[in-house]
């Protein structure tokens, strides 16, 4: 098989290699098929075996990567069709280029591979260059192939080792896969590998343990094109209000993302009607704040009257969506047009903060993009005792993006050992146990709320303790010891 790929012209080992990434694609959500996410990865060795010079490799790399984020990432478009008519045409370029530009990650293991020598070095070059997607220009880690696990037992293990190490699991037991020589070995190595996973990760018996305190998630399901249109702010506005003051009073009550369609100081009036909504319970909800000339995407929490009492605001903002960046620079090399694209842009927060919600406990509260980087979940100085993440995912279409979002966060609760409280405003907003299970939700585009009664968290799990820090050691090592011996033998050769 080798030698036939490798007897390809260089056009038909691109198509092939698109092929293998969009086989791994299926393993995310909303296709799910978490098996092929190994399938692509030893495939992906084979990729590597074929490969003639450090170039060719990194283009084999480069072409899976392509076709795995191709069709991850395909929700980019969706943002450009809520104004089809002005900005459509722009969608399949931006997909195509941030499915480009993640694939030079992917292009620069399997180049960096191929330069160290030894095959079994993307088992280690793989995972490193995921690691640097988390952390580099700001991170943009959505639709790593860990996320793939996030519903199956297997992915349990991200409360021990985190993604970065699941993922070096994940390339060591495709690796395992690739060399052996017949199917009988393939099954059973794949059997061991799935098996040391389960057996490492925290078993799920029953179910979670609950507090008594309920939590409110409303979801007032706002399209994006409708959102900011003032003809209709009074719908969404008494959607809010009438999905809190029904029914049984809750603990607390959380409206999603950006929820209000007014800045903070300009908005007392509907502010108080929001606490008063409540009927005594705190009600947390995202809207933009003002400090002087300075704007912040916040969650401000709310007394029965409608004061606020506590505040976050996001501190991960999203580029060319929430700023832009570089824009000193653009604008001092003339180019005005795409420096000002979003006008001054909103400001960064101070950081990880929890919260003090009273008998519920510390919640730690994300905004949108936020629960996507699992370092920053951890990093807060007081660990609190559950997550909120509120969402406006309205911006990712029906398809893939909401639910890719939805699989992140329930890896963020496993990673951590916490529950989230999750409200969107189109969905899936939901109650997540601190094994990743939903317990409550609501389905995209329903107009609704739900109740759920908040899990207890677990204790804190080695990955919320340790961080990235054991793996990101492990890895460069491997690459610095391989790195070396490369060179001492050139040098004892000559």
């Amino acid at each position: 098989m080798i030698d036939r790929v490798k007897a390809l012209p260089l056009w038909a080992q691109s198509l092939c290699a698109i092929f293998v990434g969009g086989i791994g694609a299926l393993a995310q959500q909303p296709f799910a098929i978490a098996p092929l996410i190994i399938v692509m990865m030893a495939l992906g060795f084979m990729g590597m075996l074929t490969s003639s010079s450090m170039r060719h490799a990194a283009h084999i790399g480069w072409m899976i990567g392509f076709g795995y984020f191709l069709i991850t990432l395909q929700w980019i478009a969706a943002p450009f069709q809520v104004d089809a008519q002005q900005t459509a045409w722009m969608g399949p370029f931006a997909l195509g280029l941030m499915a480009g530009g993640m694939a030079l990650f992917w292009g620069l293991a399997f180049g960096l591979a191929r330069y160290l020598g030894p095959v079994w070095i993307l088992v280690v070059t793989w995972p490193l260059v995921e690691l640097l997607r988390a952390y580099v220009f700001t991170g943009f880690p959505w639709g790593s192939p860990p996320q793939a696990l996030v519903d199956v037992l297997a992915g349990q293990s991200l409360s021990l080792v985190g993604p970065h190490g699941v993922m070096f699991a994940m390339c060591a037991g495709a690796f395992a896969i690739f060399q052996s020589k017949k199917i009988s070995n393939v099954v059973f190595i794949g059997s061991c590998f799935v098996g040391l996973l389960l057996t490492l990760s925290p078993p799920l018996t029953g179910p979670a343990l609950l507090t008594e305190h309920i939590v409110r998630l409303v979801q007032p399901n706002a399209p994006q094109r409708d959102k900011w249109n003032p003809a209709k702010f009074s719908i969404f506005i008494d959607r809010l209000l009438q999905f809190t003051q029904v029914g049984d009073v809750p603990d607390l009550v959380l409206w999603p993302e950006t929820a209000l369609p007014y800045f903070a100081h300009n908005a007392p009036g509907i502010l108080q009607a929001a606490g008063e909504a409540g009927r005594g319970a705190q009600v947390a909800l995202g809207i933009l704040r003002a400090d002087g000339p300075t704007l912040y995407n916040s969650m401000v929490v709310l007394d029965p009257i409608g004061q606020i009492t506590a505040t976050y605001d996001k501190h991960h903002l999203v580029p060319f969506g929430e700023y832009m960046p570089l824009r000193s620079v653009l604008s001092a090399l003339g180019l005005h047009v795409f420096a000002d694209m979003f006008g001054d842009g909103l400001d960064e927060g101070a950081g990880a903060q929890a919260l003090d919600f009273g008998a519920l406990g510390k919640g730690l509260p994300l905004i949108c993009y936020e629960a996507v980087f699992a370092h920053y979940v951890g990093a807060a100085i007081d660990r609190p005792d559950f997550l909120i993440q509120l969402t406006n995912d309205a911006w990712f279409g029906t398809f893939a993006g909401p639910k890719q979002h939805l699989a992140q966060a329930k890896m963020r609760a496993i990673e951590q050992g916490l529950p989230m409280a999750r409200a969107a405003n189109t969905g899936i907003s939901a109650m997540i146990d601190p094994y990743g299970r939903v317990l409550n939700s609501l389905a995209l585009n329903e107009a609704g709320f739900v109740d759920g009664l908040l899990p207890k968290p677990l204790p804190p799990t080695v990955y919320s303790a340790l961080g990235d820090l054991p793996i990101m050691i492990l890895l460069l090592s491997v690459v610095f010891i391989t790195l070396l011996q490369k060179m001492t033998f050139g040098r004892s050769r000559e």
